[in-house]
Formats: structure tokens, C-alpha cells, sequence
């Protein structure tokens, strides 16, 4: 099959990969409206195209954070991508680099800091989960910046793991061969199997609920890396966020995996932008 659009990906992902493994990657939260309300979003927001421009020459770069990248797109963190292919994150980190942008790497990734470092030059984020054992985060943090990464995506809306229906009667768990890359010598690299979702129990376990405003502070005294505040959905929240000191915003729902009924992603980001002071970055 020819691929000519992105979307058909899905159908052929359906068809290849274990059914645990495509509904952990396909699925939203609880009813999944918001996952079906980010994809309708978008098709309410039009081109009003302008005609008679001399467009032989296009210029799609932009910067972030300082960083020039070829296009407004980055590719975001997407976790333990070696269950859909044995490059996994190697082969996105070498296709980020090769198409001029920035990719953010997956805390629960499949390949560690160092080994996505070592596929060669790029711009690439650590997005990063804080667990109740603060020397881990230390250590994590540390790790990705000696690597070379050049900012932290802190996510902030995961204080429990979003009800994913799928992942429930799946009884997701990370396949036996393969580990949390990050955490594979601090006895947190692997998954137990539970009565519903493996991954719920394991963040149940080991992601810290008392995260709060102040540790985005307490993150800026452990790494000269910028902090990206990631799953923020109100204009409220940006300023606040700017306030603890956050080099710039992610507006995002992560991925309606989440907290179902929020708005879509693009719905929220004007909110989001009139209260954002120009000097700072966001991004959706």
C-alpha cells in the first residue's frame, strides 16, 4: 500500500501490531470525546487563502527557544516506541534530525537519553514525569542534560493516569523484552501485570501527587536547562506558570489520554496566547 497521507498510517498500524499495542497507542480517556473533539477541532478552523502572492520561495523556519528549526512542528514525547518498531526512538530521533526539527523523548521510552544521543547531531527536549523518589528525577534530569538535551518538558497533568478503557480490558503492560530504558537500573524499568492497566498501577506507584507550582521552581535549581511547562489548557494556569519561571508553555491535553471533556488542544491555545506575554514561547 502507498502511503499519501498520514492518516493511513492508523490502518495500517491497526493491522500489524498486537491488539494491546495499537489500542495503548490509539486510545483516548474514559468516552474519548475529547479524543474525537482534538481531530473535529481542526476541521472547524478554515483557510482563507489570498491569491496573486509570489510564493516561489517559502520560508517555514521559525525558532524555539533560540533553537531554528525547518517548520512549526516538533514531534512530540511518545512513550515506549520500540513496541511498534525495534529502532523505536532511534529511528525518530535520526528522522527528527533529518527533517530540521526538535524531538521531545519520552520519559517511559524504550531507549535511554544516551542512546538517543548517540544516533548523532540534533536539537532534542527530555519531557519529563516527577516521581516520589526525588534523587531519581535528579538523577534523570542530570543524565539528560549531560547528553545534550536542551530542555525539560515537565508534564503537570498526570498526577494519576488517565482511565483508559482499552488499556483495562488489555491488561496493557509492557512486553517482557522490552524496558523503561531511563529506569532500567533503578529497579523502575519494568511493568507488573495488574487486574486492569499495568501502566495505572505502576504510575499509581511511583509518579508524585504532591506535584505542585513549587517544583517548577525546585527544577530550576537542579539543571540549567529551560523548563516547558507541558498540559497546560488555561489562560489561568500560563500565567502562573510564567510566574514560577517556565521558559515557555505547552498547551496541551496530552492527547485526550487524560482528563476526558476538556476542550481540544487548539481550542484552548487562543486562551492560552492573550495571556501569555510576547516575550515568552509556547507551544501547542
Amino acid at each position: 500500500m502507498e502511503i499519501t497521507n498520514v492518516t493511513e498510517y492508523e490502518a495500517i498500524a491497526k493491522e500489524k501490531l498486537p491488539k494491546m499495542v495499537y489500542d495503548y497507542y490509539a486510545s483516548g480517556a474514559e468516552d474519548q470525546w475529547t479524543l474525537k473533539e482534538n481531530r473535529n477541532a481542526f476541521a472547524r478552523i478554515l483557510f482563507r487563502p489570498r491569491i496573486l502572492i509570489d510564493v516561489s520561495k517559502i520560508d517555514m523556519t521559525t525558532t524555539i527557544l533560540g533553537f531554528k528549526i525547518s517548520m512549526p512542528i516538533m514531534v512530540a514525547p511518545t512513550a515506549m516506541q520500540k513496541m511498534a518498531h525495534p529502532e523505536g526512538e532511534y529511528a525518530t530521533a535520526r528522522a527528527a534530525s533529518a527533517a530540521g526539527t526538535i524531538m521531545t523523548l519520552s520519559s517511559w521510552a524504550t531507549s535511554s537519553v544516551e542512546e538517543v544521543a548517540s544516533t548523532g547531531p540534533g536539537i532534542r527536549f527530555f519531557q519529563l514525569y516527577v516521581y516520589k523518589n526525588r534523587k531519581v528525577v535528579e538523577q534523570l534530569v542530570r543524565r539528560a542534560e549531560k547528553a545534550g538535551f536542551k530542555a525539560i518538558a515537565l508534564t503537570v497533568d498526570t498526577p494519576r493516569l488517565g482511565r483508559r478503557e482499552s488499556d483495562i480490558k488489555n491488561r496493557f503492560t509492557l512486553p517482557p523484552n522490552l524496558t523503561l530504558k531511563n529506569f532500567e537500573g533503578l529497579d523502575l524499568g519494568k511493568m507488573d501485570e495488574a487486574n486492569d492497566s499495568g501502566l495505572a498501577s505502576y504510575v499509581a506507584g511511583q509518579i508524585d501527587r504532591t506535584l505542585s507550582w513549587k517544583d517548577v521552581q525546585w527544577l530550576q535549581t537542579i539543571t540549567s536547562m529551560p523548563i516547558l511547562v507541558k498540559g497546560v489548557l488555561t489562560g489561568e494556569d500560563a500565567r502562573i506558570a510564567i510566574q514560577a519561571g517556565a521558559a515557555g508553555i505547552i498547551v496541551s491535553n496530552h492527547g485526550a489520554r487524560q482528563l476526558d471533556y476538556v476542550p481540544a488542544t487548539i481550542s484552548a491555545l487562543e486562551e492560552v496566547e492573550i495571556i501569555l506575554n510576547y516575550k515568552h514561547q509556547f507551544l501547542f
